[in-house]
């Protein structure tokens, strides 16, 4: 029996990895499990299609459009909170066919009928919790504490994040699931132009990530200063969204440290560039650097290693479980092991073909189909939880072991 599953739309402008992440998903289900689960896109109605146009393209993917009297969130929230469920929403998924929902940033409620598998993609605000306002601390808590106390399975990218998930939220034990994500290694594109049209200097590092507080630039712009005080200069060169919708002031000040640095052309900032753009600059890099205080399962790492592209990362857990070949690692809290990383990667990488002479890695087929058949399985996973907690013999049926 194939599952129809619904999907909000994530990401977009402010949060891109959310907007890859659906992306791949839809193309890995479509291409590799469709016969378990269909994929079925929800956009709510008056959404403008530059929003979603890149899903258009994918084959095999359904996308519905839920009707304007859906669409206040807010109050759909409410009654999912104080009634448990929202009845219209159910009665919509009803009618279209839905067997489960994959819920993210919302929550429909832990009495509605429909299954649902949640996403958690980290757990920032309990590591972090100075970066949020107490508004979006709160409510993303909230939505955490609902989610896990409802009787969801909850699907993590790593067993990292499995283990702060049931550290953190004790109800979740015994409720999780790992689905590892993988991205596929795309063909070069223009990449032997690539440094020409940004201007870049031959040997470089590249920084792909948004300019978010916990994506830890600072750490990099004190070791490029460190380094060019030694005589060492080291360039780097990054992209990205350079806003932080918890801290609008986030970037300007970090402009302003740059200024103060005086760090010349060691920084290069390409602002926000095509995607196609930023795989080739990690072609074309000596490596990738991530120097997050915290993630998930980075798509940064991801998209390096299918690449293969050497990395240098902060010294994660979740890093370490990603990262098993070609990564160096330093303290993201200390400017001199960042230091020492960068010059390190130089040393090792350096020598290595670059752009279109780069071997990807010949794992990724089997890593993308190890993501959809293991994503399929914590569908069923929850769709058979939901339906032995409705039996009558629930209470004397055991729950299915993750």
């Amino acid at each position: 029996m194939t599952l129809r599953v619904a999907f909000p739309l994530l990401g977009g402008a402010i949060w891109t990895g959310g907007h890859s992440y659906m992306l791949n998903l839809f193309r890995v289900l479509t291409s590799t499990a469709s016969e378990r689960v269909r994929p079925i896109m929800m956009v709510a109605a008056g959404t403008p299609a530059e929003t979603f146009a890149a899903f258009v393209g994918v084959k095999g993917l359904e996308i519905i459009e839920i009707p304007a009297r859906l669409a206040n969130r807010r109050r759909a929230r409410a009654q999912a909170i104080l009634l448990g469920r929202d009845r219209a929403l159910e009665r919509w998924l009803g009618s279209q066919r839905i067997d489960g929902v994959f819920e993210a940033t919302d929550f429909i409620g832990c009495r509605n009928r429909i299954p649902a598998l949640v996403w958690m993609p980290d757990f920032q605000h309990r590591h972090l919790p100075a970066m949020f306002e107490r508004r979006r601390l709160w409510g993303r808590e909230l939505l955490y504490q609902l989610q896990t106390r409802a009787g969801r399975t909850i699907m993590l990218s790593s067993e990292a994040s499995r283990r702060e998930c049931e550290h953190f939220y004790p109800a979740s034990r015994g409720r999780t699931v790992v689905v590892r994500f993988c991205v596929p290694a795309r063909p070069p594109g223009g990449t032997a132009d690539v440094g020409r049209r940004y201007d870049l200097p031959p040997d470089f590092l590249y920084l792909p990530n948004q300019f978010w507080k916990h994506k830890n630039h600072a750490v990099i712009l004190d070791a490029l200063r460190l380094l060019r005080e030694a005589g060492t200069p080291v360039h780097v060169v990054a992209s990205g969204n350079p806003s932080d919708v918890r801290d609008p002031h986030y970037f300007p000040a970090l402009q302003r440290r740059i200024a103060a640095l005086d760090l010349g052309d060691s920084w290069r900032f390409c602002g926000m560039i095509p995607y196609e753009d930023v795989l080739e600059l990690m072609r074309a890099s000596v490596a990738v650097i991530n120097p997050s205080l915290v993630e998930g399962w980075s798509t940064t790492v991801e998209e390096a290693k299918s690449l293969g592209v050497p990395l240098v990362l902060s010294d994660l857990a979740v890093h370490r479980e990603q990262a098993v070949h070609d990564a160096l690692f330093f303290d993201p809290h200390s400017a001199q092991s960042a230091a020492a990383a960068l010059t390190d990667a130089l040393a090792r990488f350096a020598t290595r073909p670059r752009g279109a002479a780069r071997a990807v890695d010949p794992g990724v087929p089997e890593r993308l189909r190890a993501f959809g058949a293991a994503f399929c399985d914590a569908v069923e996973l929850a769709v058979e939880r939901a339906a032995a907690a409705r039996s009558p013999l629930a209470a004397t049926r055991p729950v299915p072991p993750p």
